[in-house]
């Protein structure tokens, strides 16, 4: 049996950035997990991103001293869990989008700079038809750097 273009079986232990791009709508400069493992559809997951120095955002954040900013740091938790959801629902993501709805209990502990490979570890709280929470933590190495709650909604299309 073959899966149809532009789907992934949803037993697959992990997925290479190829396949997320299957699974989200995000692009470079603004795709910010490049691996997902330890997949459990619809409970868990954890995203991986190695953060370069030639991304965009370090030009100013900060010239003399490149941290990671902290809201890219939930955006890429948010992926993550996005990208945990499209798989868990089909492997693909069939025209919908993954919308935030809220950020909760965000904390920010340790810089993420350029050379760091975070590790995101994700975890669904619960759902509720379309909208679905989550939490997530963001480490180098064994140190937590960031740590949030979120819920997002999956919407049919590209906003209007």
């Amino acid at each position: 049996m073959t899966d149809a273009p532009n789907t992934l079986p949803q037993t697959l232990a992990s997925l290479d950035v190829e396949q997320i791009k299957i699974l989200l709508p995000h692009r470079a400069p603004f795709l910010f997990v490049e691996r997902l493992t330890d997949i459990v559809p619809f409970e868990s997951a954890t995203g991986y991103k190695a953060v370069a120095i030639n991304e965009p955002h370090f030009m100013g954040h900060f010239p003399e001293f490149a941290v990671m900013p902290g809201v890219l740091i939930i955006e890429a938790l948010a992926q993550t869990a996005g990208a945990l959801v499209m798989h868990s629902k089909g492997g693909h993501g069939g025209g919908r989008t993954v919308y935030f709805m809220t950020i909760d209990k965000a904390r920010f502990r340790k810089p993420v700079r350029p050379g760091d490979m975070l590790r995101m570890p994700v975890k669904a709280i619960r759902s509720r038809g379309p909208v679905y929470k989550f939490e997530g933590k963001a480490f180098v190495g064994d140190v937590l750097c960031a740590e949030a709650e979120f819920s997002a909604m999956i919407g049919d299309g590209a906003p209007e």
